[in-house]
């Protein structure tokens, strides 16, 4: 299965590639997670990790692994990587990274983009900032609607993870992607984070689902295995699935137990649900 290619009404389980396989050489993670029995991955900012190769051989790899690349994404949490849709003044160089991260996607056949807010800017009224995010987003949204992928808004959790982000609330996201009205825009829901901030995963996800383009999974607390902590995960894919999502559900997790063993487990406790 090709990563744009969905079964209608299905949820396909990917792994994040950052997160798993750690002690193991980047080029060498899709065979170890082809292994472990998944058919796609997705990827943070493969450059910093390809030391000097080419995007098409990290292309190369997954093709031989028979796994699918279902995204890439834009810019950091802070803005330090990518710039910050937050702050007006990075819009032009936040619009040239998009554009160069909208290459990467066609080298690498994905056809989703993450893409983050930045920070809070202290020196900026809330609805400024707000406004400068929507207006950031459809000039981004018209480069990724030429280029035939979408972009997926995140809101993260600034009790643990991401002090000082901006978007930290999924209505807020489903608010922002809704007044932007784009087809090639929608919001990323990360069940970790979002249980953090919010809770009520399951209706939460319902009222959002319309919007929604991609999921991300971890267990809480800890951000380790799905099947620790205090969710449950194989009825919230169970719930995602009956709702007719048929997108991709990204394993976004850093396991406590050799990556292997842990990937196999936690396909196995999804698969029947999904």
């Amino acid at each position: 299965m090709r990563a744009h290619e969905h079964r209608p009404g299905a949820v396909t389980i990917d792994v994040c590639m950052e997160t798993v396989f750690e002690d193991v050489p980047y080029l060498e993670r899709p065979a170890h997670i082809a292994e472990a029995g998944f058919t796609a991955v997705e990827l943070w900012f493969p450059e910093t990790r390809l030391q000097g190769a080419s995007f098409a051989r990290l292309r190369a790899a997954c093709d031989a692994a028979g796994l699918g690349v279902v995204l890439i994404v834009a810019n950091s949490p802070d803005g330090k990587i990518g710039g910050s849709l937050t702050d007006p003044g990075d819009r032009p160089g936040y619009l040239a990274r998009v554009a160069a991260c909208l290459e990467r996607c066609k080298e690498l056949g994905a056809r989703l983009m993450i893409t983050c807010t930045g920070n809070t800017q202290p020196r900026l009224p809330p609805e400024v900032q707000r406004r400068s995010v929507v207006d950031g987003l459809k000039a981004a949204g018209d480069l990724a609607a030429r280029a035939g992928i979408t972009l997926a808004l995140e809101p993260l959790n600034t009790l643990v993870d991401h002090a000082g982000y901006f978007l930290d609330q999924p209505e807020a996201a489903a608010s922002i992607v809704r007044e932007i009205a784009h087809p090639h825009v929608g919001m990323l829901f990360d069940i970790y984070h979002m249980q953090i901030m919010r809770g009520n995963v399951i209706e939460t996800i319902r009222a959002c689902l319309p919007l929604i383009k991609h999921f991300h999974a971890a267990g809480v607390p800890g951000r380790h295995e799905l099947d620790t902590g205090e969710l449950n995960y194989p009825q919230i894919v169970e719930a995602i699935a009956a709702a007719r999502y048929g997108g991709f559900f990204g394993l976004e997790y850093f396991p406590r137990e050799e990556s292997a063993a842990s990937l196999v487990r936690l396909r196995r406790l999804l698969a029947d649900r999904a």
